[in-house]
């Protein structure tokens, strides 16, 4: 709150997140959201500026029905109002979040019928038993998606990319998904990539995506809970994300644990910028944060990990998964290979997607601690490089269903 106050200090306003007690109360949300002001290049003043439908909600700021959260901006006397409201939670600052980018990528073919992640985390074993992930939806959270690509056409149930402003666009009658940077493309690929002539990149070849296009440009944090409402919003289970902020910020804590009781469970990338860093929210207690490992059973050096210091101390990344050279689909056709946590973070998506098609009923704690509990850390590492090791998918199933 302090940081907030500092910024109004200085330039008389300043952009929040505000979390409200109660979500499904839109008349108190709509009431807190009345308190948003504008100023010269807030949100607030962008969106009276624009001319995107409000649908009867307030121009001033964004609400986020399936998250309780609301997006403006605030002076001094608002603010204090907001802090007053026995409707809001808390009010937080709004940071700027970024994609975790690859630290490399190359061209490359598909000669293996399988990657070296979907072997290493033994998917191909649960697919046998009729474990696909088919009827799991799952939240894509990136650049976009090439819904051209012969791996991906029929695996993208809905698609949207979220304006500067965070509105949701959808896409035109008889237009295909899009990547606005390549990145999407081939995580959504290494998520629910379709086989194309025998070959699979994808760990749940049977799931739904439900992509959305947020990272790339214009009002990001705006973008991302935008696309994160959506997704909420069409009942996906799993959410894969590669961003975040460098370091521990714990402005978006709230939103974490938000998606878990709506039975969301939160997959990001712990990061790329090796030892003794981490990003948010891939670093709190209620995401399952993913670190990258290579082919060779080693922890990748870029891969990030941190200890943190408090009453129970704990560690990041909670596990790690294959994350370099790993070949998934290229944007336009083809493969390419990229190296990164957020290589990483998609094959847990779906290592979750499989076990949830195997057991529906079971709970995001439940799908979490099997993939926990499947772990084998790899000796190369000490924990503090890559918490539980690398799952299996074989025994994650075997203890959902002990």
């Amino acid at each position: 709150m302090a940081e907030i106050e500092r910024e109004i200090q200085a330039t008389g306003a300043a952009n929040v997140l505000v979390y409200m007690k109660d979500s499904t109360d839109e008349q108190r949300m709509s009431a807190a959201a009345s308190r948003f002001v504008g100023a010269p290049n807030s949100i607030s003043a962008a969106l009276t500026r624009s001319r995107v439908a409000t649908r009867g909600k307030p121009k001033t700021g964004r609400i986020y029905e399936h998250l309780g959260v609301m997006l403006g901006t605030v002076d001094a006397e608002s603010l204090a109002a907001l802090k007053k409201d026995p409707a809001v939670r808390r009010v937080a600052r709004a940071p700027q979040i970024s994609l975790i980018r690859p630290v490399a990528a190359r061209a490359a073919k598909l000669t293996a019928s399988l990657t070296w992640g979907i072997r290493k985390l033994k998917a191909h074993r649960l697919w046998e038993g009729g474990h696909k992930g088919g009827g799991v939806k799952i939240g894509h959270l990136d650049t976009g998606v090439d819904g051209k690509h012969a791996c991906l056409r029929t695996a993208i149930a809905d698609f949207v990319t979220l304006d500067a402003l965070g509105a949701v666009q959808k896409l035109r009658p008889g237009e295909k998904a899009f990547d606005t940077d390549g990145h999407g493309t081939h995580t959504a690929a290494t998520i629910a990539g379709r086989p194309v002539g025998g070959r699979s990149v994808g760990v749940a070849p049977e799931a739904e995506l439900f992509s959305a296009a947020v990272i790339e440009g214009g009002d990001v944090i705006a973008r991302i809970l935008g696309g994160l409402n959506w997704a909420v919003g069409r009942g996906c289970t799993v959410v894969n994300a590669s961003l975040g902020l460098r370091g521990w910020h714990d402005e978006f804590l709230p939103l974490t644990r938000i998606l878990r009781v709506r039975g969301v469970l939160p997959v990001f990338a712990v990061g790329n910028e090796g030892p003794g860093t981490s990003r948010s929210p891939g670093n709190y207690e209620e995401a399952l944060s993913v670190g990258a490992c290579d082919a060779g059973g080693l922890v990748a050096d870029f891969s990030s990990s941190q200890e943190f210091l408090t009453p129970q101390r704990r560690h990041v990344p909670d596990l790690v998964a294959p994350g370099a050279g790993v070949i998934s689909a290229r944007p336009g056709g083809g493969y390419q290979s990229m190296d990164g946590t957020s290589m990483a973070t998609p094959h847990i998506a779906g290592l979750a997607a499989l076990l949830w098609s195997a057991e529906p009923s079971a709970t995001v704690s439940d799908i979490e601690q099997a993939i926990l509990a499947s772990a084998s850390v790899l000796t190369s590492d000490g924990v503090e490089r890559q918490g539980r090791g690398v799952p299996d998918g074989v025994r994650a199933l075997a203890h959902l269903r002990a």
